[in-house]
């Protein structure tokens, strides 16, 4: 809100909107400087420049298999994590998916006009299936249905995901075009922020893919591990035998060096950087760095979280605050798209 102070007008209070946007984490393990860096670190920065809803969606955790008990368990440490790492509720709204109901009522709907080509051309679908051919199923072929529903519901107008994430943005978009043309204009087309230096940090022990719990504790840093096990996790990080004259980065040493970036002093890179240039760079001293300032710039997080976990209050009452406020936004869409689409509403 700001005020006009011009001579040729009153005082008069101009009220300014923020953009609002929604994003959402599978509980899906310990959170990791992947999961950190490529959209948390984000997430806490658009706090202060646009309305944001943040979701554990602990629904999309269902697609795949899991245990009733670890869902519970991890659903509840990454909300913790969250916290920890900077996700304010006085300055956003925190949820958990499965409790504002109006997620699933929505995804219902919206499946109702999405045709089944367009879903069967997600990259996600024939991933997850080649990882668990055993266990395929509707939600997971209508996984991309649920996310958009879960964005619209709150009418974002923008989205921060990785760049795996754009097709299933631009899905929204598409199945935001057709109810819209339907009937008639109800939702905003929702625009993808993504910040690109971060997008993908790569796995400790597999640099070809991205870093994932799925590969293992090696493979990933937790953002709660230790100082000495973040050190024997970089120390032991694959890169490659050396730099070749006009080469590319081996992903390897791309991602520590990334790492570096994201937590160190931009003089520490920029000195790496020029060893590696020269070839004369020592692979040793770039992980113990790397793995220095990766613990150092953990710590705060660390000690917030057992803040966190020593008082389970502060997340009960982030909880309860983002679930009321999500809740009145979710009624308030789900009473137009009810009356748009035809739904019985009995004449008084």
């Amino acid at each position: 809100m700001t005020l006009c102070s011009s001579p040729n007008c009153r005082w008069k209070v101009i009220i300014v909107t923020k953009r609002r946007v929604f994003s959402g984490m599978r509980p899906t393990g310990r959170m990791h400087v992947g999961n950190y860096l490529g959209a948390v670190r984000n997430w806490v920065q658009m706090q202060d420049t646009y309305q944001c809803i943040y979701a554990v969606v602990d629904y999309h955790a269902m697609t795949t298999p899991y245990e009733p008990d670890q869902l519970n368990q991890e659903t509840d440490e990454m909300l913790v994590d969250l916290l920890a790492s900077g996700i304010d509720p006085e300055k956003c709204t925190l949820i958990v998916q499965s409790q504002v109901p109006q997620h699933s009522e929505l995804a219902w709907i919206l499946g109702t006009i999405t045709p089944l080509g367009w879903l069967e051309r997600v990259p996600t679908f024939k991933e997850k299936s080649d990882m668990h051919p055993d266990y395929l199923n509707l939600g997971l072929l209508s996984y991309p249905v649920l996310q958009a529903a879960d964005i619209i519901l709150y009418k974002a107008e923008a989205v921060p995901v990785g760049e795996d994430q754009r097709p299933h943005v631009e899905l929204t978009r598409e199945i935001v075009r057709r109810f819209n043309h339907m009937f008639g204009d109800t939702f905003p087309e929702p625009q993808v922020i993504t910040k690109k230096e971060t997008a993908r940090i790569a796995s400790l022990t597999e640099p070809g893919k991205k870093m994932s719990k799925s590969l293992g504790p090696s493979s990933y840093i937790a953002i709660g591990d230790s100082p000495e096990q973040i050190r024997e996790k970089i120390m032991k990080a694959v890169t490659d035998t050396g730099p070749s004259s006009g080469d590319e980065m081996s992903p390897g040493v791309a991602s520590l060096f990334l790492l570096l970036r994201s937590f160190g002093a931009e003089e520490q890179y920029q000195a790496f950087a020029d060893e590696y240039r020269a070839q004369t760079i020592r692979y040793v001293d770039l992980k113990e760095t790397t793995a220095d300032v990766v613990a150092q710039g953990l710590q705060p997080i660390r000690e917030k979280k057992q803040e966190i976990q020593n008082n389970k209050r502060m997340l009960e009452d982030a909880l309860a605050q983002g679930r009321e406020t999500a809740t009145a936004l979710a009624a308030e869409t789900m009473s137009e798209v009810r009356n748009r689409i035809g739904l019985y509403n009995p004449r008084m």
